[in-house]
């Protein structure tokens, strides 16, 4: 028994797919092509829709923020200081913490992206 991995076989194995029906291998390396093709549009769907997903976040948490804090305003405008710091203040540290939270997380992701890199080059 022999065993392989990997979107096509040796070509010895391909040889043997020719000599049982003619053409076979160059059909199997199509297949394989075509499935590469596939997976890369379906990677680059997913990367896409992130990106918008994450654009959508930013401009949501814009506009919600901008409300907020002019909303603060408006109170503070009323007379109601407090109120109005307080909302402002609290729109403004929910801004910077993201802000914070979303830079710490791109550094742990390029960290992790970092060791693997460099595992696998240990390893090849």
């Amino acid at each position: 028994m022999r065993e392989f991995s990997g979107p096509l076989p040796p070509p010895e194995a391909l040889g043997r797919y020719n000599q049982v029906l003619p053409g076979a291998a160059e059909r199997i390396i199509t297949m394989a092509e075509s499935q590469h093709t596939h997976r890369q549009e379906l990677e680059k769907c997913v990367v896409m829709s992130n990106v918008k997903a994450q654009r959508l976040g930013t401009v949501l948490g814009f506009v919600v923020a901008i409300t907020v804090v002019l909303g603060g305003m408006w109170l503070v405008h009323e007379g109601k200081s407090g109120s109005g710091l307080a909302a402002i203040l609290t729109a403004l540290a929910s801004l910077v913490g993201v802000f914070v939270w979303s830079k710490h997380e791109q550094k742990k992701e390029l960290a992790k992206k970092s060791e693997a890199l460099i595992s696998s080059a240990r390893r090849g």
